[in-house]
């Protein structure tokens, strides 16, 4: 079966022990030995500077944009290094043209990294407004409550047909953390346009095992630390250059031009901004976390993202026809078989409770642990993340645990 196929990312290019199933990458990826040695050798060249050339601080910055820029088919240029997912959508949140009574626009249930950046606008008469995508679609304090998505779903046209006149942003998880639906970018984007509307990509439980698409998307933001297998502490937050040039600087050193060049006096403060993604950046960047970041990409863009779509996809298609025949999770594998099937799964396959609670999922995740089987739970659903170093036996071995 294709799953058994040589996985795109070999098991050795990290430190995994052999008895242990590592499906937790959607909370943290692991780091590639080649990324801990990256970031070896840079500490190397920090204990002895005088060896380094006088621009050798700004090579880890350009080294990570262009790993990004091939991860995402897209220019160099257009990104802003930032140190998490928060702090991206927070910089367009904060920089973003807004007038007293506009709205930005949200699925119910986004995880709060994009949640926060906009009820923060409320001082500035900013308000944000929360969609539910399906019928039974609850979050919060209802959350357990609440039905999981099921094939058939129409979430984009939910979130199109919300749009009012007062909505200058729709943000959304490309990935939704909990649950695990993909949403159809390419639909939203045009959706968008058609009204008007910017819209603004949370990619981070995407991002590393999807393809990504960027085409009509005002901005895409992702932390390193999941999919993209970094160390926590960076951020890829992508513009497009219309979309940028509306937006207001974050006033850094580095975000104007020849903000770097010495041999100009600093203190001549009669520059242009820049237009390039470091409009949006701050300071100087940690180099240590950025070369750590930029190899990581390196080995994703080796396997290449598109042979990892299709490994995760394979991979998923088996779990769920092995444990379709078990008694307590078969439904859930046959909901969730529907949703592949339509291209709606990212991942992640996020188990609901099914009306067992959350004490059910943690006993069953608490078991798995037992047996060096790493997952999570959130929000009424046992979270199971699927990567390009996984085979058939973890496959074997979830399926086991489970069933």
């Amino acid at each position: 079966m294709t799953a058994r196929l040589t996985p795109p990312l070999a098991k050795d290019l990290f430190d995994f022990p052999p008895d242990l199933v590592w499906a937790l990458h959607c909370a943290k990826g692991p780091v590639p030995r080649s990324a801990v040695q990256a970031a070896r050798d840079f500490l190397n060249l920090e204990l002895r500077p005088w060896e380094s050339g006088p621009d050798n601080w700004l090579k880890p910055t350009q080294s990570l944009r262009e790993e990004a820029a091939r991860l995402c088919s897209a220019r160099a240029e257009d990104f802003t290094l930032v140190a998490s997912t928060s702090d991206g959508l927070t910089k367009v949140a904060q920089s973003y043209p807004w007038r007293e009574g506009d709205e930005a626009l949200a699925p119910l249930g986004e995880f709060p990294s994009n949640a926060w950046p906009w009820k923060a606008l409320a001082a500035h008469g900013v308000s944000w407004r929360e969609v539910p995508l399906w019928d039974g679609h609850k979050a919060g304090r209802d959350a357990l409550a609440g039905a999981p998505p099921a094939a058939g779903l129409k979430p984009e046209q939910s979130l199109l047909e919300a749009i009012g006149t007062r909505t200058r942003i729709l943000t959304v998880s490309w990935v939704r953390f909990q649950d695990g639906l993909r949403l159809d970018l390419k639909r939203l984007a045009a959706g968008c346009a058609e009204r008007g509307v910017d819209l603004v990509v949370d990619g981070i439980q995407g991002a590393g095992t999807l393809p990504v698409v960027l085409e009509g998307l005002a901005a895409f933001c992702t932390g390193v630390h999941k999919g993209l297998l970094s160390p926590q502490g960076v951020g890829l937050l992508w513009t497009d250059p219309g979309f940028r040039a509306r937006l207001n600087p974050m006033g850094s050193w580095l975000s104007v031009e020849q903000g770097a060049d010495f041999s100009r006096p600093v203190t001549d403060f009669e520059r242009a901004w820049l237009g390039d993604g470091r409009k949006l950046e701050q300071g100087g960047s940690g180099g240590l976390l950025l070369t750590a970041a930029a190899a990581s990409l390196a080995a994703l863009n080796r396997a290449g993202t598109e042979d990892i779509a299709r490994h995760v996809d394979a991979l998923q298609a088996e779990f769920l026809r092995r444990l379709a025949g078990s008694g307590q999770w078969g439904e859930e594998a046959r909901r969730l078989e529907a949703l592949r099937a339509e291209n709606r799964l990212g991942p992640i396959l996020s188990l609901h409770h099914r009306g067992r609670g959350m004490a059910a999922l943690d006993a069953a995740q608490k078991a798995g642990l037992g047996r060096r089987i790493f997952t999570s739970t959130r929000e009424g659903y046992l979270r199971i993340a699927l990567h390009g170093w996984h085979d058939d036996r973890d496959i074997a071995r979830l399926v086991d645990w489970l069933a």
